[in-house]
């Protein structure tokens, strides 16, 4: 008889101990504590306050000798689009595979030309180095000779004692280049331009027509003065365009600034000896 109130006692307690369990999943839980280290910078980025997530840090650039170069997002591209090779960066003098998109490596600089190497076409500008000046000229001719070096476009009045004047020319273009020794035999002031025939038909297969003569004057292309050289057709003369003093672009005669052949004339007379080389 005990042992029936035992178990009768015992099914009891089961069954009014099964509605708690039914509720327990409506019952108010107790909240969640959520480390601090992982909400604040989530909690900075929506509340402004200036640290993002560092999961939106960009990749840290590496150094040394790990390559590892950080490259910016690529906008998306279409099906049909050209993607461009890779860059290739510079490191250490030698040559790695870029990364598409990283920065390229400064371009290296051209090697400087050399002062005796002239361009055959006018820059536009004359180089200061081509006025007129006093230089230490090592030479054996005699003082009054003017000698002109057409490669490196100075022509020197030698004075003696180890100097020289020195001015800027123009020389023949290429084709047209020569060497030799004469002497002034006629000198002009605003002198008269008579093309050559030879001038005349080559620049008329050009399209350009030259005209019989030209008055002196500040449009005429030999300029200010000129000074013949022997029985030839070359002349040291001046020019209506100084900005192609140190260029080789004449016929083969040797010009100058206005101002320059000017000087140069009151300096010298006729009979002077002229070095071309």
């Amino acid at each position: 008889m005990t042992q029936k109130l035992l178990l009768l006692a015992a099914s009891l307690a089961v069954l009014a101990a099964a509605p708690a369990w039914a509720n327990d999943r409506y019952a108010q839980r107790p909240p969640v504590i959520v480390d601090s280290s992982l909400t604040q910078p989530w909690i900075n980025q929506l509340g402004g306050g200036g640290v993002r997530p560092a999961i939106y840090a960009p990749p840290r650039r590496v150094t040394g000798n790990q390559m590892g170069y950080y490259a910016p997002p690529q906008p998306r591209q279409q099906a049909n689009s050209y993607r461009q090779p890779a860059a290739r960066v510079e490191r250490d003098g030698g040559a790695l595979p870029g990364v598409y998109g990283a920065p390229q490596a400064a371009p290296r600089q051209a090697p400087v030309q050399q002062a005796a190497i002239r361009p055959n076409t006018p820059t536009g500008r004359m180089d200061p180095q081509f006025l007129p000046q006093t230089v230490s000229y090592e030479t054996k001719e005699k003082a009054g000779t003017i000698v002109i070096d057409t490669n490196s476009r100075f022509l020197y009045l030698v004075q003696g004692n180890g100097q020289a004047m020195r001015y800027g020319v123009g020389v023949g273009k290429p084709g047209f280049e020569w060497a030799g020794e004469h002497r002034i035999t006629r000198k002009a002031e605003w002198p008269t331009w008579h093309p050559p025939k030879e001038m005349v038909a080559r620049e008329a297969a050009k399209g350009h027509f030259l005209p019989a003569s030209m008055e002196g004057g500040p449009e005429n292309p030999l300029g200010a003065r000129a000074m013949y050289l022997g029985s030839t057709l070359y002349r040291i003369h001046g020019t209506n365009a100084p900005w192609t003093i140190g260029s080789a672009v004449s016929s083969g005669c040797i010009r100058m600034r206005n101002e320059d052949v000017t000087d140069l004339y009151s300096r010298v007379d006729v009979g002077t000896r002229v070095i071309v080389q």
